[in-house]
């Protein structure tokens, strides 16, 4: 099949791979622009971009797609198909309109729970034991399109969410590959979501990661999880964060913010107790957190 194949992150290149050594016809890419990284701000082009580079696949970095010169370029691509995995950009209804067989999306949650740009993130969180991949048709919603396929991921309950993102990324290729199969041979089924059952996912911010220990060990456990590798949960000791990017559930009980254990570093919640495994301390390097209550003498007993 002819395919226009849209996608910015690590999860898009995938596909992109995946859709190429299944033998179609990539007739360009569209990803994000060239963006600004780290300390240096070094101009960084999106992993798409790089693939299909090295693939010799065309590449194509629009600012929007609600301009007649962008749509007029698709149409020239004369694609039969468009794939859209996290692209970032919602494709207006001229666009849609152009390929034969419509333009679909992989989107990481079993629709349509967790519509949205942070699925597998609020999954984590909310401490759900399962999610999956949902190929959609695309229409002028978001993540609101009939489903083509699914297919179901479990969550492990010590996974983070970068952890399970790389999971859901190879399962989400090999389903869209399977889906783009069956739409060439007409044997794609659309079933309509249930528009009453659906859940948001919205971005994730720092504000966001901020807890404090008068909540349940499980719900502080899975927020951590939820919020590895972006942004860290954190919590503020002597008003500096300190980030947890890992901890574990404790069977000890204690007071909210209580110190129950030194080694590892345990600490009571609302309900339960959590111990915090790795730390990063405001302007310090990773470490255990028994090697940050050594560096601040805790004692068991004290509160933080």
């Amino acid at each position: 099949m002819r395919i226009l194949f849209m996608g910015t992150p690590d999860v898009a290149a995938a596909s992109l791979q995946a859709i190429w050594d299944a033998g179609h016809t990539i007739c360009g890419v569209f990803t994000r622009e060239d963006k600004p990284v780290g300390r240096k701000q070094v101009l960084t082009a999106p992993p798409v971009k790089e693939l299909a580079l090295k693939l010799g696949i065309p590449v194509y970095q629009p600012k929007t797609l609600r301009t007649a010169d962008v749509w007029e370029e698709i149409q020239q691509l004369n694609p039969e198909l468009i794939v859209v995995v996290a692209y970032g950009r919602i494709l207006p209804k001229e666009v849609l309109e152009i390929p034969q067989y419509g333009c679909i999306n992989l989107h990481v949650s079993l629709l349509p729970k967790y519509r949205g740009a942070a699925p597998v993130q609020w999954a984590v969180i909310n401490g759900e034991t399962q999610t999956g991949v949902s190929i959609m048709y695309l229409d002028e919603g978001l993540d609101t399109g009939d489903i083509l396929a699914v297919a179901p991921v479990e969550i492990d309950p010590e996974e983070t969410s970068g952890e399970l993102f790389e999971r859901i990324t190879q399962q989400g290729a090999k389903t869209l590959v399977e889906t783009i199969q069956l739409i060439g041979e007409g044997k794609a089924e659309r079933t309509p979501q249930d528009h009453s059952q659906a859940t948001q996912a919205p971005p994730l911010t720092k504000e966001m990661a901020q807890f404090d220990f008068h909540r349940p060990s499980q719900q502080l456990h899975n927020l951590i999880r939820g919020m590895n590798p972006w942004p860290i949960a954190y919590f503020l000791y002597e008003d500096k964060k300190i980030k947890v990017r890992k901890s574990k559930l404790s069977q000890m009980q204690g007071k909210p913010g209580q110190i129950l254990s030194l080694n590892p570093l345990t600490i009571g919640c609302s309900e339960g107790a959590l111990e915090l495994l790795e730390v990063v301390p405001e302007g310090s390097k990773p470490m255990t957190g028994a090697a940050f209550a050594a560096g601040r003498r805790f004692a068991v007993g004290d509160s933080i």
